[in-house]
């Protein structure tokens, strides 16, 4: 291929092709966050029918033998904040945060290990006009969007079906925000814990075990989590989950929640997000100099 010309009909000059050079090469940076996130999707094909099917199976599973049959054997309502509502009811927006959680859970943890470890597929971006912030944030909406798939798969479950779980379908939708938000609030943080990992020893098996699976027993997934005591509902304070399934309820079935405890759900999640957001850019830069 020629070399381009310039309007007389010469070739360019070296500051002209350097000049062009340099134009190309701030496409990259300026949208690289997306390519990242491109990459990020397409490695999902790999494992694409497991996510169908956590999407849609997990959902009835769970709302069938969780929701629906311990519903059956309590046959009491639940009174949450004063109010009676159906346990099918209670528990369904307590189920769709916990699913985005976990898929927070899968996408921050090892993906971002092979990415700095094991396939080291970062440092190619890295070394590509892609900055390292760049590549934190394609992992985040990445993982943010097969977050809003799931949550979007499990609400409509919830919604279509015969259960009755959303009496409010007008503000129900809202629910799918607050699940994606609490999922990233705890991924985020724990993106920037897998990025600080140099060598694999069991860490996010011990995540699972002693913060996952506490988070979702104490987080007033099953009861009100004003019926535990205080050394219990610590957990759930703190915990996304708690405050994602809260703002699930407020847009479900129109949970007498205070406004201003609605607006401390919400701080608290973006907050978590925001510093864990802040704590990850400053881990990938670090990591990626090396």
């Amino acid at each position: 291929m020629s070399a381009p010309q310039t309007d007389a009909g010469t070739h360019p000059t070296l500051d002209e092709l350097r000049a062009e050079a340099m134009q190309w090469g701030r496409k990259p940076r300026r949208r690289g966050g997306w390519y990242v996130t491109e990459h990020m999707v397409r490695a999902m094909r790999a494992y694409g029918w497991t996510i169908i099917v956590g999407a849609v199976g997990q959902p009835i599973l769970y709302l069938l033998g969780l929701a629906v049959g311990l519903a059956a054997l309590i046959k009491v309502p639940i009174v949450d904040h004063g109010q009676e509502v159906t346990y099918l009811m209670f528990v369904a927006p307590a189920l769709l945060a916990t699913a985005t959680i976990s898929v927070a859970s899968e996408e921050m943890t090892y993906p971002v290990m092979a990415g700095f470890k094991w396939r080291r597929y970062f440092y190619g971006f890295n070394a590509s006009p892609l900055s390292s912030p760049q590549i934190a944030n394609g992992v985040i909406a990445g993982a943010a969007a097969r977050m809003i798939v799931a949550s979007a798969a499990y609400y409509l479950i919830v919604w279509l079906l015969p259960f009755g779980a959303v009496p409010h379908p007008s503000t129900g939708w809202l629910a799918i925000i607050a699940g994606v938000l609490a999922g990233l609030a705890f991924g985020i943080p724990l993106m920037a814990y897998a990025a600080s990992i140099e060598d694999d020893k069991g860490q996010f098996a011990l995540v699972q075990r002693f913060i996952f699976m506490p988070m979702f027993l104490f987080s007033g997934t099953f009861y009100p989590l004003d019926s535990l005591p205080p050394w219990l509902a610590w957990i759930g304070w703190i915990s996304p989950l708690w405050h994602g399934s809260e703002l699930g309820r407020v847009a479900t079935y129109g949970a007498a929640v205070d406004p201003l405890m609605v607006a401390v759900h919400l701080a608290y999640l973006l907050v978590l997000a925001a510093v864990g957001y802040v704590v990850a850019r400053r881990v990938f830069t670090e990591r990626l100099a090396k």
